[in-house]
Protein backbone atom coordinates (compact mmCIF):
# COMPACT_ATOMS: atom_id res chain seq x y z
CA UNK A 1 0.00 0.00 0.00
CA UNK A 2 1.60 3.27 -0.81
CA UNK A 3 0.08 7.15 -0.28
CA UNK A 4 -2.60 8.34 -1.79
CA UNK A 5 -2.82 12.38 -2.61
CA UNK A 6 -5.13 13.07 -0.11
CA UNK A 7 -7.06 15.46 -2.99
CA UNK A 8 -8.04 12.60 -4.40
CA UNK A 9 -9.48 10.52 -1.90
CA UNK A 10 -13.29 12.09 -3.00
CA UNK A 11 -12.54 10.23 -6.70
CA UNK A 12 -13.20 6.89 -4.79
CA UNK A 13 -16.53 7.95 -2.94
CA UNK A 14 -18.25 9.98 -5.16
CA UNK A 15 -18.76 6.82 -7.02
CA UNK A 16 -21.41 5.67 -4.18
CA UNK A 17 -19.35 2.92 -3.20
CA UNK A 18 -20.01 0.22 -0.33
CA UNK A 19 -17.74 1.43 1.98
CA UNK A 20 -15.81 -0.89 5.09
CA UNK A 21 -15.90 1.67 8.63
CA UNK A 22 -13.14 0.93 10.67
CA UNK A 23 -13.01 1.79 14.39
CA UNK A 24 -10.98 0.76 17.69
CA UNK A 25 -12.74 1.44 20.87
CA UNK A 26 -9.98 1.40 22.88
CA UNK A 27 -9.90 -2.10 23.36
CA UNK A 28 -10.38 -3.82 19.70
CA UNK A 29 -10.80 -2.77 16.08
CA UNK A 30 -13.90 -3.43 14.55
CA UNK A 31 -15.55 -2.79 10.77
CA UNK A 32 -18.77 -2.10 9.66
CA UNK A 33 -20.34 -2.12 6.20
CA UNK A 34 -21.94 0.89 5.17
CA UNK A 35 -24.00 2.07 1.76
CA UNK A 36 -25.11 5.23 2.83
CA UNK A 37 -22.06 7.90 2.04
CA UNK A 38 -21.47 11.11 0.55
CA UNK A 39 -18.50 13.54 -0.80
CA UNK A 40 -18.82 16.40 0.64
CA UNK A 41 -16.46 18.80 -0.94
CA UNK A 42 -13.27 18.05 -2.87
CA UNK A 43 -10.96 18.15 -0.22
CA UNK A 44 -11.86 14.96 1.52
CA UNK A 45 -14.62 15.68 3.31
CA UNK A 46 -17.55 12.86 3.33
CA UNK A 47 -20.50 11.86 5.49
CA UNK A 48 -22.41 8.66 6.43
CA UNK A 49 -25.48 7.39 7.96
CA UNK A 50 -25.42 5.16 11.06
CA UNK A 51 -26.68 5.36 14.26
CA UNK A 52 -26.76 3.94 17.89
CA UNK A 53 -28.03 0.12 16.02
CA UNK A 54 -24.32 -0.18 14.74
CA UNK A 55 -21.74 -1.51 17.44
CA UNK A 56 -19.01 0.98 16.21
CA UNK A 57 -21.23 4.21 16.91
CA UNK A 58 -19.98 4.04 20.90
CA UNK A 59 -16.53 4.26 19.65
CA UNK A 60 -17.52 7.01 16.45
CA UNK A 61 -18.65 8.62 18.94
CA UNK A 62 -16.11 8.59 21.19
CA UNK A 63 -13.36 9.05 19.62
CA UNK A 64 -14.54 10.56 16.58
CA UNK A 65 -12.11 8.79 13.96
CA UNK A 66 -12.02 6.61 11.68
CA UNK A 67 -10.96 5.07 8.41
CA UNK A 68 -12.90 4.71 5.51
CA UNK A 69 -11.68 1.48 3.64
CA UNK A 70 -13.20 1.13 0.13
CA UNK A 71 -13.32 -2.52 -1.00
CA UNK A 72 -13.06 -3.66 -4.27
CA UNK A 73 -14.85 -6.44 -6.44
CA UNK A 74 -12.95 -9.22 -4.95
CA UNK A 75 -14.30 -8.23 -1.25
CA UNK A 76 -17.66 -7.76 -2.09
CA UNK A 77 -19.55 -10.64 -0.45
CA UNK A 78 -17.13 -10.56 2.58
CA UNK A 79 -18.21 -6.83 2.41
CA UNK A 80 -21.59 -7.84 2.59
CA UNK A 81 -20.84 -10.70 5.05
CA UNK A 82 -19.44 -8.12 7.38
CA UNK A 83 -22.50 -5.82 7.33
CA UNK A 84 -24.55 -9.27 7.93
CA UNK A 85 -23.66 -9.66 11.75
CA UNK A 86 -22.21 -7.55 14.82
CA UNK A 87 -18.83 -6.82 16.54
CA UNK A 88 -20.40 -7.27 19.74
CA UNK A 89 -20.27 -10.88 19.63
CA UNK A 90 -17.96 -10.75 16.32
CA UNK A 91 -13.98 -10.45 15.74
CA UNK A 92 -14.68 -9.68 12.04
CA UNK A 93 -10.85 -8.87 11.30
CA UNK A 94 -10.52 -12.54 12.67
CA UNK A 95 -13.36 -14.30 10.97
CA UNK A 96 -13.13 -12.67 7.61
CA UNK A 97 -9.47 -12.92 7.56
CA UNK A 98 -9.24 -9.26 7.30
CA UNK A 99 -5.29 -7.45 7.85
CA UNK A 100 -5.50 -4.69 10.24
CA UNK A 101 -2.75 -2.22 9.23
CA UNK A 102 -1.43 0.79 11.51
CA UNK A 103 -2.96 3.72 10.26
CA UNK A 104 -0.86 7.09 10.50
CA UNK A 105 -3.08 9.86 12.36
CA UNK A 106 -5.93 7.74 13.60
CA UNK A 107 -6.09 4.51 16.17
CA UNK A 108 -8.32 3.09 13.84
CA UNK A 109 -6.75 0.09 11.54
CA UNK A 110 -6.49 0.19 8.11
CA UNK A 111 -7.74 -2.68 6.26
CA UNK A 112 -4.84 -3.95 4.01
CA UNK A 113 -6.78 -6.19 1.80
CA UNK A 114 -9.00 -2.76 0.86
CA UNK A 115 -8.37 -1.02 -2.73
CA UNK A 116 -8.53 2.78 -1.37
CA UNK A 117 -7.91 3.51 3.27
CA UNK A 118 -9.37 7.06 4.41
CA UNK A 119 -8.28 7.84 7.63
CA UNK A 120 -10.87 10.41 8.98
CA UNK A 121 -11.60 12.26 11.99
CA UNK A 122 -15.46 12.93 12.83
CA UNK A 123 -15.89 16.85 12.55
CA UNK A 124 -19.43 16.43 13.28
CA UNK A 125 -22.58 14.84 14.25
CA UNK A 126 -26.12 15.33 12.90
CA UNK A 127 -28.17 13.60 15.55
CA UNK A 128 -31.55 14.42 14.24
CA UNK A 129 -30.41 12.56 10.76
CA UNK A 130 -27.42 10.15 11.94
CA UNK A 131 -24.48 11.48 9.72
CA UNK A 132 -21.41 11.97 10.73
CA UNK A 133 -19.48 14.45 8.91
CA UNK A 134 -15.70 13.62 8.28
CA UNK A 135 -12.39 15.28 7.47
CA UNK A 136 -9.91 12.65 5.87
CA UNK A 137 -6.66 13.62 7.56
CA UNK A 138 -4.79 11.18 5.08
CA UNK A 139 -5.44 8.64 2.37
CA UNK A 140 -4.00 5.42 1.15
CA UNK A 141 -4.34 3.15 -2.02
CA UNK A 142 -3.08 -0.44 -3.09
CA UNK A 143 -2.48 0.36 -6.89
CA UNK A 144 -1.23 -3.66 -7.21
CA UNK A 145 -5.22 -4.64 -6.69
CA UNK A 146 -5.75 -5.96 -10.45
CA UNK A 147 -9.74 -5.41 -10.12
CA UNK A 148 -10.80 -2.22 -8.78
CA UNK A 149 -14.11 -2.02 -9.86
CA UNK A 150 -16.24 -1.04 -6.87
CA UNK A 151 -19.34 -2.18 -5.09
CA UNK A 152 -22.58 -0.57 -4.93
CA UNK A 153 -25.74 -1.56 -3.11
CA UNK A 154 -28.94 -1.71 -5.39
CA UNK A 155 -30.89 -1.82 -2.13
CA UNK A 156 -32.94 -4.91 -2.30
CA UNK A 157 -30.34 -7.40 -1.46
CA UNK A 158 -28.05 -7.16 -4.85
CA UNK A 159 -25.46 -5.21 -5.91
CA UNK A 160 -23.42 -3.96 -9.15
CA UNK A 161 -19.84 -3.80 -10.04
CA UNK A 162 -17.86 -0.16 -11.75
CA UNK A 163 -18.82 -1.20 -15.48
CA UNK A 164 -18.04 0.88 -18.38
CA UNK A 165 -16.17 4.51 -17.73
CA UNK A 166 -16.97 7.49 -19.97
CA UNK A 167 -14.28 9.99 -20.19
CA UNK A 168 -15.79 13.55 -19.87
CA UNK A 169 -13.06 15.28 -18.69
CA UNK A 170 -12.61 18.03 -21.51
CA UNK A 171 -16.55 19.09 -20.76
CA UNK A 172 -15.65 19.46 -16.76
CA UNK A 173 -12.42 20.54 -17.29
CA UNK A 174 -13.92 24.10 -15.30
CA UNK A 175 -15.23 22.46 -12.34
CA UNK A 176 -12.81 19.69 -11.49
CA UNK A 177 -9.79 20.65 -8.96
CA UNK A 178 -6.33 20.93 -9.73
CA UNK A 179 -4.20 17.61 -9.99
CA UNK A 180 -7.62 15.51 -11.15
Amino acid sequence: MQNLCLEKAFLFIERGPVILVTTFDGKKNNVMTISWTMVKDFDAQFAFLTGAWNYSYKALMKNKECVIAVPAADLAKKAVEIGSCSGADTDKFKKFKLTAAKSKYVKAPLIKECYVNIECKVCDYVKKHNIFALKGVNAWIDDKKKDKRLIHAVGDGTFILDGEKLNYKKIMKDKLPAGI
